[in-house]
């Protein structure tokens, strides 16, 4: 007999109560997790509100509103929900050190030797149960001697029976036929099976040592987890039930339903292997210097800096990671924290790239009565790979030489950065359209790589100076006038060139674009201004003139 013990927690409204635990005051409306699926909308997650009122997952949004009018519907975050079974991964290693996730809304936990510790397996259910619902969490857990069969008990413990077809029951049976029907053999041997009642779920679900045949066999076939249409097929049969299908030849299941069929039966049973491998933890990079006496100057700080940032950086580079946030932090004699971080426009593992960095930040530090331990964390990491050019001294000179002022530009960001913050430096960036003001793109430079290649030319000039278009007082008509007022000044034509015809995006409802197709004209006046005037012709506005740039 097999001493293992594998727990499986279940999670069935994840999505939904992650959301609620980030907004309490959902927690009294039905709320749904929606997702696109095959060009429609279905539900991913609901909370408890919303299943009282009969919604299901995987209906359609557009049915489930017809049902709850005051359903309230959140787009799905397949990242959020990864990071939050993430942090319930690190809650279970309470439990055993073997965790791993499982489904994407499940935890599998090897509990091998560790039940004891909490005074028994069903002290330990009544934990797990307690935990969660302190965290606003809805669980059922499963605990048998293989991880299929507690995944099985998790999700189907106490549910009936049924038939995908309504023939398949005899209280719908037609009445000609039960009358010529003899008598009906006994389920056991080969009748229809009797259907199971159903029961109130139980969040308690055990299957003792030993006891996994007993505990499996009257639920349901899904239980095995197996494809929908298998499930179906082998309910046409009348194997509705786990233990309907464990007293069958397995011979002739493999040849009439592929080995599949076996496999998932072997696994729960335990004839087939299936370890819990957990997830390896996340790399941790931090290195600390306690100090003999406290220190209270710059320059012993930043001597103790030179102490530990090459081991950080050596930790780095043999993980093949560079760093793109580091934390300083300086613990005083007073059990106060002082912290300082930094950025870096690219990953690197270079301790003269981070040096300097941290050297611009020393000042920000309230020493106190003195600092009596620095500690440097790599907050965020990122992969680094090495760079090796190849070919004769001059075009390896030339990548090198490229290389060297890719990362001199960096190292200004990055110096930029620790003054005004990595978020204000930012880059332009062309953009694919017609429109003037959407032909560029305002990235983070930190954040982004330059374009390559030449920046692409319109056929016609466009302005240095781009702002949102302003009314100019002139005659309502398609010809450019001699004379316009334009900010409280009466200009004067010296030469217009133009018209340049610039259409909207019709696929777009752009409120600026409100004013139909324009005619842009690049205008000089009589006292030195270049401006760039257009004449809108109007769709749902009036037409008329307006202002849109200066040529510096």
């Amino acid at each position: 007999m097999s001493t293992r013990r594998i727990l499986s927690i279940w999670f069935p409204c994840l999505g939904a109560e992650r959301l609620i635990r980030r907004q309490p005051m959902l927690g009294d409306r039905p709320v749904a997790v929606v997702e696109e699926n095959q060009n429609m909308q279905v539900i991913t997650s609901l909370n408890g509100v919303a299943q009282a009122d009969g919604l299901q997952v995987g209906q359609p949004v557009r049915d489930a509103h017809a049902m709850c009018p005051g359903l309230l519907t959140f787009p799905r975050s397949p990242q959020g929900e990864a990071q939050f079974l993430e942090a319930l991964q690190r809650w279970a290693g309470r439990f055993s050190p073997w965790v791993a996730p499982e489904d994407g809304d499940a935890l599998v936990v090897d509990l091998t030797g560790c039940a004891h510790l909490f005074g028994g397996e069903e002290q330990l259910m009544q934990v797990v149960q307690d935990d969660c619902t302190d965290l606003g969490l809805s669980v059922l857990v499963g605990l048998a001697d293989t991880r299929r069969a507690a995944w099985a008990l998790a999700r189907y413990a106490g549910k009936a029976t049924g038939s995908d077809r309504s023939g398949d029951s005899i209280d719908q049976e037609a009445r000609a036929t039960r009358s010529r029907a003899g008598k009906r053999r006994h389920w056991t041997k080969g009748g229809t099976a009797p259907a199971v009642t159903a029961q109130a779920p139980d969040t308690r679900r055990i299957a003792q040592p030993g006891q996994t045949y007993t505990a499996l066999s009257p639920l349901p076939i899904a239980a095995l987890r197996l494809e929908p249409d298998m499930t179906a097929q082998l309910g046409r049969l009348g194997l509705r039930r786990v233990g309907d299908l464990l007293g069958q030849p397995r011979a002739g299941l493999a040849r009439r339903f592929g080995r599949g069929v076996v496999l998932r039966l072997d696994q729960a049973m335990g004839s087939a292997p299936e370890p819990v491998s957990p997830a390896k933890p996340p790399d941790h990079f931090a290195v600390r210097m306690t100090l003999p006496d406290p220190i209270g100057l710059a320059e012993d700080v930043m001597a103790a800096i030179d102490r530990v940032l090459p081991r950080l950086c050596k930790m780095l580079e043999d993980k093949g990671k560079g760093v793109r946030q580091v934390m300083l932090q300086a613990y005083r004699s007073d059990h106060a924290v002082e912290t300082v971080e930094v950025g870096l426009a690219r990953p690197s593992h270079d301790p003269h790239r981070i040096r300097p960095l941290l050297e611009m930040k020393i000042e920000d530090i309230d020493a106190g009565f003195g600092i009596d331990m620095i500690r440097l964390l790599a907050v965020q990491v990122e992969p680094v790979h090495d760079v090796m050019t190849v070919g004769h001294r001059e075009a390896g000179a030339a990548v090198q030489a490229r290389l060297n002022n890719a990362n001199a530009l960096d190292d200004l960001i990055g110096r930029l950065g620790a003054r005004v913050g990595l978020d204000a430096i930012r880059r332009f960036e062309p953009a694919d359209s017609h429109i003037p003001e959407k032909s560029h793109k305002i990235m983070a430079a930190a954040w982004s790589k330059p374009h390559k290649g030449p920046w692409p030319k319109p056929t016609n000039p466009r302005p240095l100076l781009l702002w949102h278009p302003e009314p100019v007082h002139a005659p309502a008509t398609p010809v450019f006038p001699e004379t316009f007022r334009w900010r409280g000044m009466d200009l004067k034509r010296h030469r217009a060139i133009g018209p340049e015809r610039i259409a909207p995006e019709w696929w777009l409802d752009d409120p600026n674009w409100r004013s139909g197709t324009r005619d842009y004209w690049v205008a000089d006046t009589e006292d030195g201004q270049r401006l760039w005037l257009f004449y809108a012709h109007g769709a749902t506005m009036s037409p008329g003139w307006f202002c849109q740039g200066s040529f510096a």
